[in-house]
C-alpha cells in the first residue's frame, strides 16, 4: 500500500506539472510509427562544467561549491574558505543537513570578503596558481546558467517546464538526487541549452565477407624446409651498482620538528599539518628559490617555493617571514616561524608541478 500511494503521488506530480493537456508526452514507446524526439532533441543541454580540485566551479558573476558525499554545509564551507553560516543562509539550508553528493551551493556575493575558517589547503592552492603566473580560478567556458530560486510549492518538474529543459538535465546539474527533491529557498543551477548537430545517415555496409578475398591456406603438401640456427647467447645484465646510487638523505627534510597531526588525503588535505610550538623556526625542504608569497583573509602569510625538476612546497600556519619573492634560499635555511594560535601547527604541501603529492615519500 505505502508503495502503492508513493508511485500514485509521484504520478500525479508528473500530470500537474505537464499540465495534463493533449502535448503530455514522458516519451512512451508507443505501438505504430514510434514516438516524435524532436521535442527532445530541442531539450538537449550540456553537461555541468567539471569542478576543481575543491569542488569549485566558477562563472564570469558567480562561483558555486560542489557537494561530496557525507559533506555538511560547513565541510563546503571550510574547503572552499567561505563562513558556514553565510553559505547555509544564502542557500535555505540549515547547517548540519546531509548534503546530497553532487549538490550545489552557490557561494555569497561577498564570499571573497565573508569572515569565517579559512581552510589554509584551499589558500594555498591560490598561491600556487599565482605562482605559476594564474590571476585567479579558471572561469568555466561557454554560456553563464541563469539562477533559480526555489519558491514553496515549486518542484523539479515546474521548474523544468518553466525554462524548457528536461527535469533529469536539472537533476543532473543541481545533484536533485533520484528523487528531484527541492527545498524552498534553493537556489539551481539552470541546464544551458545546446545545438544538436543533425544525424549524418548510415552508410551501406556489405554483407559479412562481401568484398573481401580468402587467402589460400599454406600448402601440406610441401614441408617448411628445415634450418639449424644456433641462438646466440645473450650477455647476463649487468648487476646495477645500487650502492653507488642510495643516498642516506630524504628528497626533502621535515620544515618543522613536531608530530604529524593530519594525513595528506587527495582532494581532501592537499597537504599535511604538522604540529610544533608556537615559535618554533619553519625552514626550506630543500634548495630553491620564493616563488610566490600570499595571504589568506587573515593575513597570514603562505610561502611557495620551487625546487629543482619542477617541485614545489608550500608552507602555510607561518609567521615572522625572513625571506622575500625571488630570493634563493637553501635546504634547511630558515624562513619562518610556526604562528602562534589555539592549536599551533604548520599546513605543508608539496607538488609535483600543479598537481598535490603525499609528502611523506619525499620526507622519509
Amino acid at each position: 500500500m505505502v508503495h502503492f500511494t508513493k508511485t500514485t503521488a509521484a504520478v500525479c506530480a508528473l500530470l500537474m506539472a505537464a499540465g495534463c493537456g493533449d502535448g503530455f508526452d514522458l516519451d512512451f514507446r508507443s505501438i505504430g510509427d514510434g514516438p516524435d524526439t524532436s521535442e527532445a532533441a530541442r531539450l538537449a543541454t550540456a553537461p555541468r562544467p567539471q569542478p576543481d580540485a575543491r569542488g569549485l566551479i566558477s562563472f564570469p558573476n558567480y562561483q558555486v561549491a560542489i557537494a561530496r558525499r557525507g559533506d555538511t554545509v560547513s565541510d563546503v564551507a571550510q574547503r572552499v574558505g567561505v563562513s558556514a553560516t553565510e553559505l547555509a543562509a544564502f542557500n535555505g539550508i540549515r547547517d548540519g543537513v546531509p548534503l546530497r553528493s553532487g549538490e550545489t551551493l552557490v557561494l555569497p556575493t561577498a564570499a571573497s570578503t565573508a569572515g569565517g575558517t579559512i581552510d589554509v589547503a584551499s589558500v594555498a592552492t591560490g598561491a600556487i596558481e599565482r605562482a605559476d603566473g594564474s590571476a585567479g580560478p579558471v572561469v568555466a567556458s561557454g554560456v553563464e546558467p541563469v539562477r533559480h530560486r526555489v519558491q514553496p510549492g515549486e518542484t523539479a518538474f515546474s521548474i523544468a517546464r518553466i525554462y524548457s529543459v528536461t527535469p533529469q538535465a536539472l537533476a543532473d546539474w543541481n545533484g536533485l538526487g533520484p528523487e528531484f527533491a527541492v527545498r524552498p529557498g534553493e537556489i539551481l543551477l539552470i541546464p544551458v541549452a545546446v545545438e544538436t548537430a543533425s544525424l549524418a545517415p548510415i552508410a551501406d555496409t556489405a554483407a559479412p565477407g562481401e568484398g573481401s578475398v580468402t587467402p589460400e591456406p599454406p600448402s601440406a603438401a610441401a614441408p617448411l624446409p628445415t634450418v639449424d640456427v644456433e641462438p646466440e647467447p645473450k650477455p647476463a645484465p649487468a648487476s646495477p651498482a645500487m650502492a653507488e646510487e642510495r643516498t642516506d638523505t630524504a628528497r626533502l627534510m621535515m620544515p618543522v620538528s613536531g608530530q604529524i597531526i593530519r594525513d595528506y588525503e587527495k582532494g581532501k588535505s592537499e597537504g599535511i599539518g604538522i604540529s610544533a610550538g608556537a615559535g618554533s623556526p619553519v625552514v626550506a625542504a630543500d634548495v630553491g628559490t620564493v616563488a610566490a608569497i600570499t595571504r589568506d583573509t587573515e593575513q597570514v602569510p603562505i610561502l611557495v617555493l620551487r625546487h629543482e625538476d619542477n617541485l614545489l612546497t608550500v608552507y602555510a600556519g607561518v609567521d615572522s617571514l625572513t625571506v622575500e619573492k625571488g630570493d634563493k634560499v637553501s635546504r634547511g635555511q630558515v624562513i619562518g616561524q610556526v604562528r602562534e594560535t589555539a592549536s599551533p601547527f604548520l599546513h605543508f604541501e608539496v607538488r609535483d608541478g600543479f598537481e598535490s603529492v603525499d609528502p611523506m615519500p619525499y620526507l622519509n
